[in-house]
């Protein structure tokens, strides 16, 4: 088992959150109120979420939401116990979701370390977000944002605006926060039965249509 080193964290305050009409928002040391990062970037799918649903059916929509969130909370977890250097990650974890996760760990052996935080709040004035990020380390030696996902199927680059937007908006977070840059996204995905798959992109390609993006999203919501 690879043990990866972990740097002092930045001292961040942890964030109060609340649930309004299942959207879920971040409240600020200050008081101010922030809807979250995904919240942001759903609204951009929100159209094509809802011709899927009548598609396939509420029932099947339903069901196929709550398998794959299910998958996902697994997976994030064993990668974050894996990280954390903790000796029995698997530990009450469904065999399928440790396969999904075996398939990404040479992964994480390879590329990361010098973990900085896991799982931790963020937040943004100037983007008027909040959010948890998944990872904050160094990806070959570079200071990035780390986002593991899973997935039914392959991902082509063009279908996954959104998970750059969000890792886009945490890195700017984490900047506001620490004064420390991160210039390098990453998204990693283990995929059902395929190898997974790995996209490294610039903040800056994605970073100016999450603004808009949320300059929408407070136009129509108000927030």
């Amino acid at each position: 088992m690879t043990t990866f080193t972990h740097l002092d964290p930045p001292e961040l305050t942890e964030l109060e959150t609340e649930t309004v009409d299942g959207k879920r928002f971040y409240v600020t040391p200050d008081g101010k109120k922030y809807p979250s990062v995904t919240t942001v970037s759903s609204f951009a799918s929100a159209k094509s979420i809802a011709a899927w649903r009548r598609r396939v059916g509420n029932e099947q929509a339903n069901k196929i939401s709550t398998q794959a969130a299910g998958r996902g909370t697994a997976v994030h977890k064993l990668c974050e116990d894996y990280l954390n250097n903790v000796p029995d990650y698997t530990k009450n974890q469904m065999p399928v979701n440790i396969e999904s996760f075996n398939t990404i760990k040479p992964i994480l052996d390879d590329h990361i370390n010098n973990i900085r935080m896991q799982e931790v709040p963020l937040y943004s004035h100037y983007l008027e977000v909040g959010g948890r990020v998944d990872c904050i380390a160094e990806w070959d030696g570079r200071l990035s944002v780390i986002d593991f996902k899973t997935s039914r199927k392959i991902k082509k680059k063009e279908w996954i605006s959104g998970y750059f937007m969000q890792c886009s908006a945490y890195a700017v977070m984490y900047e506001e926060l620490t004064k420390l840059p991160i210039s390098q996204i990453v998204i990693i995905i283990s995929v059902d039965g395929e190898s997974p798959q790995t996209f490294i992109e610039r903040r800056d390609n994605y970073i100016h249509d999450f603004i808009k993006l949320r300059k929408e999203y407070k136009s129509y919501h108000g927030v």
